[in-house]
């Protein structure tokens, strides 16, 4: 199977009512784990890599690792994603690059910490679509600022994330001017600001309605059932891998994720991609801490690694199950990014329009 665009994937995933897991790499292991967990339970499966993870790895790296992945999991459809671009040339280097999605994320403007108003959010995101769209790439474009409703800051990861306080408003998208922010910017998927934020430090507490508000989501769902509502700092944090990682020399301080259950109650209203990062971080440095505290004269470093993607691989497939993507990778005909273009500049990928269907 070849690479598949964000908008044709989450196309499927709402005609058939499921949720995409979009799980963020940075090297070779990442990868296998997330693809073997992909093949395991026939997933279809978005990669996606930051601003930051570019640097780390290289783009000729990250490529040909992209490349690789194709050619050992044929029967899989991969979205290769560009997560929060600060600007067009962000994001165009990644079409580049090879990614077939790309998100522009101008609710923060360039230096990814001052946030941004609706006015430059529309201008930049609009920009990138019409200049994506021509290559038949997908879009994601985000309203409202990732946050805690909890202190009313933001958590920064890999130097993206606003600075300081911001009022409760900012924090959370407003479904009025999401209907005018699609319309006016023609994203295929949309971010939402609903309380939920980057790293592991997301709740003091199990997360309800004051501080997990997903009764916006519901808002935003009823105002635009056809667009594709997407799920930011979206890891659940396990306490068994917490309770792995203290036990062996870690100090992770009591902390609380989105719990799953609350990510399915989403994707019953329109939540079509659930951004995790943390829960494979946590994972695979748990197994390192346990090999290094157990098997003290170990220094093959392969021992450590192959543990570490056995257990992001866990973490993969019981996402999988549980957002029911599971099953739906051999359902899938892609269409070429070629194709797409072509239909974008038909103007029949209108939001209520399926993809395969106007293909």
């Amino acid at each position: 199977m070849a690479r598949i665009t964000l908008r044709q994937l989450l196309d499927h995933a709402a005609e058939h009512s499921y949720g995409v897991p979009a799980f963020n790499i940075n090297n070779m292991e990442q990868g296998l784990a997330i693809l073997e967990a992909a093949k395991a339970t026939d997933s279809p499966v978005i990669i996606q890599a930051s601003r930051g993870a570019r640097t780390y790895a290289n783009d000729i790296m990250l490529a040909k690792m992209m490349e690789a992945l194709e050619l050992m999991y044929p029967q899989i459809p991969i979205c290769i994603h560009q997560d929060h671009g600060n600007n067009v040339a962000t994001c165009l280097s990644a079409i580049q690059s090879g990614f077939t999605s790309v998100m522009m994320d101008g609710s923060l403007k360039e230096d990814a910490k001052s946030p941004a108003d609706y006015d430059y959010n529309v201008r930049i995101t609009r920009q990138v679509s019409e200049l994506a769209h021509m290559v038949g790439a997908s879009v994601e474009g985000e309203l409202g600022c990732l946050g805690s409703l909890e202190t009313g800051h933001g958590e920064a990861e890999d130097g993206h994330g606003f600075e300081g306080k911001l009022d409760r408003s900012m924090l959370l998208t407003d479904p009025d001017e999401a209907l005018r922010f699609v319309a006016d910017t023609k994203v295929d998927a949309l971010a939402v600001a609903i309380g939920t934020s980057h790293g592991a430090y997301k709740f003091t507490r199990k997360p309800t309605g004051d501080v997990l508000a997903m009764n916006v989501i519901e808002a935003i769902h009823k105002k635009l059932p056809n667009t594709h509502i997407v799920m930011h700092g979206s890891s659940s944090v396990p306490e068994e891998w917490q309770a792995v990682f203290n036990a062996h020399g870690g100090k992770m301080r009591e902390t609380y994720g989105v719990p799953v259950e609350e990510i399915v109650r989403g994707i019953k209203m329109g939540v079509r991609k659930i951004n995790i990062d943390t829960d494979l971080r946590l994972a695979g440095t748990a197994e390192f801490r346990r090999i290094a505290a157990t098997s003290t004269s170990e220094f093959d470093p392969r021992k450590f690694l192959k543990p570490a993607m056995d257990a992001m691989a866990k973490v993969c497939r019981e996402r999988f199950d549980a957002f029911g993507t599971a099953g739906q990778a051999g359902k899938i005909k892609v269409i070429p990014m070629s194709e797409m273009a072509k239909l974008y500049a038909k103007g029949v990928l209108d939001p209520k329009i399926n993809v395969a269907k106007a293909a």
